[in-house]
């Protein structure tokens, strides 16, 4: 009986756990469900809790990060033998990072969902299942328009630290990266693209190398607008982007002190000061305009799809064709 227990505490002959997903498809925003089948070991065991939690890895990190944590269940014994089935919802915070883009998987980038069973007494037990987030409605329109306009996908990584000027509640950020279209070669050098995403929409942020030397010193420009998540899908994002490299490719700020960010599309009224602000107007640093989105309506459909396809032949290459990385 004593080395019975003594396997026990160790692991050997307790209970075991297993968490079977509806889809493993989700995205930021929605919920995620399934169930936790646990099986009784050789005696009955006292569970201190159950919880799930969401760990992402990127690019060249260590050790998986968790970003969101539930705890299921509180405390219950699971008798000798017992089978238990416990169902679940977990929400996906909007700030989520995406791992798939128009079908394909990110390279470098891993969701994972990880659930731990927390024996008094005894090694907790775990279980971890691997999960594909894909964009939102209005991020695929964003990056459907990176498709339309040329870009050639280079990466996308998981930033610890915050995006300058937006609400924000994970410790960090995704970046997607891309090499910008030919007619910009030698005017624009790489274009970063992250999402500040809310209930209430979502905020575009660009980054961009300025390579002319008529630009005012100050690294890299930056630019930003906040809409709605209605706002997004309506938006000529086309246009809207175009016209942001045009005149960084072709003008210095026409005011503004050295260093300070060209902003395309800032809302105004939004920053952490003002509450979420997702406007109808926006301005930037070359004058302003006001109306609804930037300027127009995605010309429909069947248009976004081509524009996703486009997309989807241009990043396969650099996407992972295996199985996703376990946790």
């Amino acid at each position: 009986m004593v080395f019975k227990k003594m396997l026990q505490a160790v692991g050997i002959g307790g209970p075991s756990v297993d968490t079977v997903l509806s889809t493993p498809e989700c995205r930021p925003g929605e919920v995620l469900t399934g169930e936790v089948r646990l099986a009784g070991g050789d005696a009955e065991a006292e569970i201190e809790h159950l919880a799930l939690s969401l760990v992402a890895r990127g690019q060249g990190a260590g050790a998986p990060v968790e970003f969101h944590r539930a705890v299921v269940a509180g405390r219950f014994r699971l008798a000798a033998k017992e089978n238990r089935v416990i169902p679940f919802e977990l929400g996906i915070p909007w700030e989520a990072p995406v791992t798939d883009l128009f079908g394909q998987p990110l390279h470098g980038l891993s969701l994972g969902l990880r659930t731990e069973l927390a024996v008094a007494k005894a090694v907790d037990k775990g279980d971890a299942d691997a999960v594909r987030l894909l964009p939102t409605p209005g991020q695929e329109a964003v990056l459907d328009a990176f498709g339309r306009l040329g870009f050639h996908f280079k990466s996308a990584e998981l930033e610890a630290g915050r995006l300058p000027g937006v609400r924000q509640t994970l410790p960090f950020f995704q970046e997607i990266e891309f090499y910008p279209p030919p007619s910009y070669a030698g005017r624009v050098g790489e274009v970063g693209l992250a999402f500040a995403t809310s209930p209430d929409g979502l905020v575009v942020i660009l980054e961009a190398d300025r390579r002319s030397g008529r630009f005012l010193p100050g690294g890299e420009a930056l630019g930003r607008i906040g809409v709605s998540h209605q706002e997004a899908l309506e938006t000529d994002w086309v246009a809207a982007i175009s016209e942001w490299l045009d005149r960084l490719a072709h003008h210095a700020p026409a005011h503004g002190p050295a260093g300070q960010p060209t902003r395309f599309g800032s809302a105004p009224g939004y920053g952490p000061e003002h509450g979420h602000g997702y406007g109808h107007g926006y301005g930037h640093e070359y004058g302003e305009r006001r109306g609804p989105g930037i300027g127009g309506v995605v010309a429909g459909a069947a248009a976004g799809a081509i524009g996703g396809m486009i997309l989807g032949e241009m990043i396969e290459d650099a996407f992972d064709s295996g199985d996703e990385e376990s946790f």
